[in-house]
């Protein structure tokens, strides 16, 4: 199947079989009608052998994202995950926040390394029209900001944001290109801000390795209280004291048994949406189903 031989529709299907709805079907019940429908509609079904088995297809199906035109915000996730993530570091020394909400904003993916990197995708099937926005909202927690885009935005996202944003260009062998370094300015984040994208008991465990006292007061009382003693802190502080912690509660190192039992196509998904431990094996089962199987599932 080439490029130009996918319709919409097709090019539709293939992008949402990497979507979580699918992902914690196969994990929760070990079949995904929606795989099948979607596996269908993509025609990939009628290009591989039915004794071929699903990790296949999700191959297939990635390969052609992958392809300039195709390619969509998981693609884009894929190459830092590879390239950043379990290239440069590894599970065992940074973690990853997927989909980190941040004011208004859903950040796409940070990196939480010796710093807090964030990286915001504008794919070529993307719009920038919120992009000056989302910056603005991720330069208050993450003192490292990333645009990753296509060369079709490149010039635009160049000249639109100020220099101390980095800008990375993901080409069509798949590698990314560094257009731009991001400058690291944890003194230009804000306490209040970081505060309002993380969770309480995670607010806790930074006030407590800054030294503050808290001080017990009612529930109802008690996100006020916490907001208040975080707007105190430093704010180089108080950015180093949230990488410490979140490395800590959002790690994912015990992911990485799953991670291995899959194919890259499916190293984001299995990193990116939640599943309970007792699902992994159902997962690896599902994806290793021939296909003449899973075509049942619908």
């Amino acid at each position: 199947m080439r490029m130009t031989d996918l319709a919409s529709p097709q090019l539709a299907a293939l992008s949402r079989l990497f979507s979580s709805s699918v992902i914690r079907e196969l994990a929760r019940r070990g079949r995904s009608p929606l795989f099948t429908r979607l596996a269908k509609q993509s025609q990939l079904f009628a290009c591989l052998p039915a004794s071929d088995c699903v990790h296949t297809l999700f191959d297939a199906a990635f390969q052609l994202l992958k392809r300039q035109g195709c390619r969509d915000e998981y693609v884009y996730k894929a190459a830092l995950i590879q390239k950043i993530l379990l290239g440069r570091h590894s599970l065992h020394t940074a973690s990853m926040l997927n989909e980190f909400r941040v004011g208004g904003c859903k950040a796409d993916l940070a990196i939480l390394n010796g710093t807090a990197t964030v990286y915001e995708v504008k794919s070529e099937r993307d719009s920038l029209a919120r992009l000056q926005r989302q910056i603005a909202a991720y330069t208050k927690v993450f003192s490292r900001v990333y645009v990753i885009t296509a060369e079709t935005h490149v010039n635009a996202v160049m000249t639109s944001l100020p220099e101390e944003i980095g800008v990375l260009q993901l080409n069509g062998r798949h590698h990314i290109s560094t257009l731009r370094e991001a400058a690291d300015r944890p003194e230009h984040t804000s306490p209040t801000a970081i505060f309002d994208s993380i969770r309480t008991g995670e607010a806790r465990l930074i006030l407590q390795a800054r030294g503050v006292p808290i001080p017990v007061v009612p529930n109802t009382q008690q996100s006020a209280v916490l907001r208040q003693l975080f707007g105190s802190l430093n704010a180089r502080e108080a950015h180093e004291s949230m990488v410490q912690v979140l490395k800590k509660t959002r790690n994912l190192l015990r992911l990485s048994d799953l991670v291995a039992q899959l194919p890259d196509s499916l190293h984001t998904a299995a990193l990116s949406v939640p599943l309970r431990k007792l699902d992994h094996a159902r997962l690896v089962i599902a994806v290793n189903t021939p296909l003449k199987d899973a075509m049942a599932w619908g």
